[in-house]
């Protein structure tokens, strides 16, 4: 679907309408959070099978309590009879539940949505594809010498070299970069200010390439190339996906975006050992908010399980 900004709600005690209410949900934040709640409300009115977005917001305030959460737990099934990952089961509630709580803050609803999320084992694989594969994907654009190849390669470098998600990839604006001071200004997961990031020097090169080819002006950084839209069309996360996918089986891997970013910060938290550089100070590369989630990346690698097992079993 099309994101689309929304316009302001309600203010000075004035609730809005349970009929347009979506709008005043959405309106105040950021362009990434209206896109992910659109996409999310998107899917539940699929699943309601109702015209608009405001429709399905009715279908689930408006009945009793009782049955709005019966509603909830019908999708939360049905989520998870099409096999979707927990975090996305989750995800897709956690947007239910603060449309009913925007609700009941302006006066519509007196409950809350109370479905609890689906467990999750996060962070399974951390390790990503490596950077064999990386190299493998650089060196097949490196062969390449069009513009496309040349978008794809500064795509990869970011996913790759800042471990940036595909999210924070695809939100670049032509103003974002400055490549005099050598940074980039990225507006992180959750946030609402942005982050100046280094660029290494590869990663630098690669977006110079990009932009001369594309050309400078205004706009996002990451355009496609959908004749249709005569290449002015930002590119999608689906589509730096597919790119990823394929450019992966190509050279002989199973590689995602998020993938590179695992690998990116597992190869970090290798450097810090190496360096004597403390774990904490990782959180300013991954951008993780937690340094327990750095911790799992550290004790993956250095395969604590393993050595523990290998040290019981030696006293079988």
């Amino acid at each position: 679907m099309v994101c689309t900004a929304a316009q302001p709600g309600g203010s000075n005690g004035w609730a809005p309408p349970v009929a347009s209410l979506v709008t005043a949900f959405l309106a105040g934040r950021n362009a990434r959070t209206i896109c992910a709640y659109q996409q999310d409300l998107e899917a539940f009115r699929r699943f309601l099978q109702v015209p608009t977005l405001d429709a399905a917001a009715q279908a689930l305030l408006t009945p009793a309590p009782g049955d709005a959460h019966a509603l909830a737990l019908a999708y939360q099934a049905h989520l998870l009879e099409r096999g979707l990952q927990a975090t996305t089961v989750n995800r897709r509630l956690a947007t239910l539940r603060s449309l009913v709580q925007f609700a009941g803050t302006v006066g519509h609803v007196p409950w809350t949505l109370d479905v609890k999320n689906v467990k999750t084992q996060p962070y399974r694989d951390t390790t990503g594809p490596g950077t064999t594969a990386i190299r493998a994907m650089l060196a097949a654009l490196q062969a390449r010498r069009d513009a496309k190849a040349q978008r794809d390669r500064a795509a990869l470098r970011l996913l790759y070299d800042l471990g940036l998600r595909r999210g924070e990839v695809v939100a670049l604006d032509v103003a974002d970069v400055d490549l005099t001071a050598g940074t980039v200004a990225v507006l992180g997961k959750g946030r609402r200010q942005t982050d100046v990031l280094t660029l290494p020097e590869p990663t630098q090169a690669a977006l110079r390439g990009w932009l001369t080819a594309r050309g400078w002006y205004p706009g996002p950084v990451f355009t496609n190339f959908d004749r249709a839209r005569k290449g002015s069309g930002r590119l999608t996360g689906t589509s730096v996906y597919r790119i990823v996918r394929a450019l992966g089986a190509q050279v002989g891997f199973t590689v995602r975006p998020h993938g590179l970013r695992h690998t990116a910060i597992t190869e970090a938290c290798k450097a810090a050992q190496a360096h004597g550089i403390a774990l904490e100070e990782v959180l300013d590369f991954s951008r993780h908010r937690d340094v327990k989630v750095l911790m799992i990346y550290r004790d993956r690698e250095r395969n604590v399980q393993g050595t523990l097992a290998a040290l019981v079993a030696a006293h079988a």
